[in-house]
């Protein structure tokens, strides 16, 4: 069974490459994204309260998001293990998941950072909006966006490294390229792990 993280800036890709890498690895991809909408969806008490904060363009509170997590690591298809995508976000996130982890006498594996040059993620986010018609993604708010991933999301990196869980993998260039290297990134490492 093996339990990961997958950790990047807007625009470093990790959506797509949990879903490579959750499947050759045989564990679960969750998305936090996924999570709120199922729960948004099916008017769940917990997503009909994230739902106002959503509507409003605003965060889902941590205790919300905490909850969702939880619920979904309950899970009967969660058995093989799973690879998380967009949480935690922030270090009391970091503090829930051990907390949730501990409860079941589990642990993280590895986490996964994809790291890319801010420019690569700029002109990657801007030819996305291009694409998707999102005349809202200015190269000034994908900046602003980048510098609070950092913000929040960086310090949740520093503390992974501490514990000498975060394997970083080169997310510029191509896809395949990019998926190619993760794998062989977390082979490497899970296999140092034994």
């Amino acid at each position: 069974m093996t339990r990961m993280i997958i950790i990047g800036a807007p625009g470093s890709g990790k959506g797509t490459q949990a879903e490579y890498l959750a499947a050759h690895f045989g564990v679960l991809p969750i998305s936090t994204g996924e999570i709120f909408r199922t729960h948004v969806r099916e008017q769940t008490e917990l997503g009909v309260e994230a739902s106002r904060f959503m509507d409003r363009g605003e965060l889902v509170p941590d205790r919300l998001t905490d909850a969702m997590v939880a619920r979904r690591l309950d899970g009967d298809d969660v058995g093989n293990g799973f690879l998380l995508d967009g949480y935690p976000r922030n270090l009391a996130q970091l503090a829930a998941l051990d907390a949730l982890l501990a409860g079941k006498g589990q642990r993280l594996d590895a986490v996964v950072q994809l790291a890319a040059d801010d420019e690569e993620l700029v002109q990657r986010l801007l030819n996305r909006a291009q694409e998707q018609g999102r005349s809202d993604d200015t190269a000034a708010v994908i900046r602003r966006r980048l510098e609070l991933y950092r913000e929040e999301t960086q310090p949740v990196v520093s503390a992974y490294s501490v514990r000498g869980i975060v394997v970083e993998v080169d997310g510029s260039g191509e896809r395949a390229a990019i998926t190619d290297r993760a794998i062989a990134a977390v082979e490497a490492f899970l296999g140092t792990r034994g």
